[in-house]
C-alpha cells in the first residue's frame, strides 16, 4: 500500500482539529477541556521545534560558510539575499495598499461595530502589551537594530530564540574566522558542526512524524478560544482583503518560481507545503524554520551554502506577510478612524516604514501588530485612537497571523531558490527519511 504522504496527513490533522475544535465550543465544559488536554500537545511540538532551531543555524551556517572554500561566494549570496528580500517586501506592501484602496474594507464597518470592538478589546492585555512594546520601540535610536544585532555575550543570545539575529551574527563570524585559519586548522571543529547538523536535522525528521497530532492540538485550540463569531464576521471584508492580498503574494511566488529557476510552480508548492501548514498551525516562523529548511535542502535541492544562511535570515528579516498586512491594517484603520489621514504621501511613507519595521521584527505571533502600531505613529495618526485600531483587527488577528505566516516562509523559500539558482547551487532533490541509518544500530 502507497504511504500517505506528509502533507496530506497533517491536511487531515488540521481538518480534524477544527471541526474538534468547533465542537468543543458547544459544551460548556468544552473549551477547558481543549485548554487542559488538547492543548499541551501542540505546545511541547512547537517547543519541540523551537529547541532545534538555534542548534540548526548554528550547524548549517557553520557548514555552509565552511563548504565555501571562497569568501567572496558569501558576499554575493549575502548582497543578492539582502536585496531580493527588499524587492519581495516592496511588492508585498504594494499589493496590499492597492487592495485596501480599492476594495475599501472600512466603510463596511458601522459606528456599533466600532464600539463593541472597543468595549470588547480596547483594554484586552494582548492590546495594552502590544502598544507597550511599540513604546519601547519607538524611543529607541535610528540604529538600534544594529545595535541589537550584535551581541555581548553568545551563549545568551542563544538561550533566546527572539534573539536569532544575534545568533546568526556570530555563528556568520565563527564561519568565517574558519575559512580565514585555513582548511587543516579548522578541520576539527568543522567535522564536529557537521556532524550537528547531520544529528539535528534527524531531530526534524522524528520531530515531524508527530506533526499530524500536533496541527490537530493546535488547531482545535484556535477554533475552542476564538472570540465572538459576531464580532468576526463584521470584520470578514477586511479579513477577505488580507487573504486576498496573501494568496496574490503566493501566486508571485509562483511565477517568480516558474520564470527564474524553471522549476514547476505546482511542484514547488507541494515540496513546501508541509512547512506552509506547520507555518499556518503555529504563527511562527521562528517555529517553522527546521522544517522550512528540510524542506528546501532534501526536496527542493537548494545546497546548504545558500539555504543555512538565506533562511534564517529570511525568518528574521523577511515578512513580506507581515508586511502586506501591515499596508491593509494601516489604510483600513484610517478608513474607519482617521478618513482625513488617507492621503498619498502617508502612503508612501507606510511602504518605506513597513519595510524598516519588518527588518528585526521578532519571528513569533503577534509581531505584526507591534509592527503596525509603528507604522500608524509614522504617519501620525492620533496616539487617542491607537487602542481603538487595535481592537478594530485584534478580533481576527491571530487567523490572519497563520495565513501571513505561511507567506513568510513561502517567501523565504522562494528567495532560496532564486539565489541557488543564481549561484549555480540548485541541485536535485535528495529526501530523507527518519529510518534511513535505522539498520546500522539494529
Amino acid at each position: 500500500m502507497r504511504k500517505l504522504e506528509l502533507h496530506w496527513k497533517i491536511l487531515i490533522g488540521m481538518l480534524l482539529g477544527l471541526l474538534f475544535g468547533f465542537a468543543m465550543t458547544y459544551p460548556d465544559w468544552g473549551r477547558n477541556f481543549v485548554t487542559d488536554w488538547i492543548k499541551p500537545f501542540g505546545t511541547i511540538f512547537v517547543n519541540l521545534l523551537k529547541l532545534i532551531a538555534i542548534p540548526l543555524i548554528l550547524a548549517s551556517l557553520i557548514k555552509g560558510i565552511s563548504d565555501l572554500k571562497d569568501i567572496t561566494k558569501f558576499k554575493k549570496i549575502g548582497l543578492r539575499t539582502i536585496g531580493i528580500y527588499v524587492f519581495t517586501t516592496v511588492v508585498a506592501i504594494t499589493i496590499g495598499l492597492l487592495l485596501v484602496n480599492v476594495l475599501k474594507p472600512g466603510e463596511g464597518i458601522s459606528p456599533e461595530t466600532i464600539d463593541k470592538l472597543s468595549a470588547t478589546y480596547a483594554n484586552d492585555k494582548g492590546v495594552t502589551d502590544k502598544l507597550d512594546e511599540a513604546l519601547k520601540q519607538k524611543e529607541s535610536g535610528p540604529l538600534q537594530f544594529l545595535e541589537d544585532m550584535v551581541p555581548d555575550n553568545a551563549i545568551a543570545a542563544m538561550s533566546d530564540n527572539a534573539l536569532m539575529l544575534q545568533v546568526i551574527f556570530f555563528t556568520i563570524f565563527l564561519g568565517i574566522s574558519m575559512l580565514l585559519i585555513g582548511e587543516k586548522r579548522a578541520k576539527p571543529l568543522k567535522d564536529f558542526f557537521d556532524s550537528l547538523n547531520d544529528v539535528v536535522l534527524k531531530m526534524v525528521d522524528l520531530i515531524m512524524l508527530t506533526a499530524p497530532y500536533a496541527v490537530f492540538a493546535l488547531l482545535a485550540n484556535v477554533v475552542a478560544s476564538s472570540g465572538d463569531p459576531d464580532l468576526l464576521i463584521a470584520l470578514l471584508k477586511y479579513s477577505g482583503v488580507v487573504v486576498f492580498g496573501l494568496f496574490l503574494m503566493i501566486v508571485f511566488y509562483s511565477f517568480v518560481v516558474a520564470m527564474y529557476t524553471g522549476k514547476n510552480p505546482f511542484w514547488f508548492l507541494k515540496e513546501i507545503s508541509p512547512a506552509q501548514l506547520l507555518a499556518f498551525s503555529t504563527s511562527s516562523s521562528a517555529a517553522t524554520l527546521p522544517v522550512t529548511m528540510e524542506r528546501v535542502e532534501e526536496h527542493m535541492g537548494v545546497d546548504k551554502e545558500v539555504s543555512s544562511f538565506v533562511l534564517p535570515v529570511g525568518a528574521t528579516i523577511n515578512m513580506d506577510g507581515t508586511s502586506l498586512y501591515q499596508g491593509v491594517a494601516a489604510v483600513f484603520a484610517m478608513q474607519v478612524l482617521w478618513p482625513e489621514g488617507l492621503l498619498f504621501s502617508n502612503q508612501i511613507i507606510i511602504v518605506l516604514t513597513a519595510l524598516l519595521a519588518s527588518i528585526g521584527s521578532a519571528a513569533v505571533p503577534g509581531a505584526g501588530m507591534v509592527m503596525l502600531v509603528i507604522v500608524l505613529e509614522s504617519i501620525g495618526f492620533p496616539p487617542e485612537l491607537y487602542p481603538i485600531a487595535l481592537a478594530l483587527i485584534f478580533a481576527v488577528d491571530r487567523p490572519l497571523d497563520m495565513c501571513r505566516t505561511v507567506v513568510n516562509i513561502t517567501g523565504d523559500a522562494t528567495v532560496s531558490m532564486v539565489v541557488a539558482k543564481s549561484v549555480g547551487k540548485l541541485g536535485k532533490p535528495h529526501p530523507q527519511e527518519w529510518d534511513d541509518h535505522l539498520e546500522e544500530v539494529i
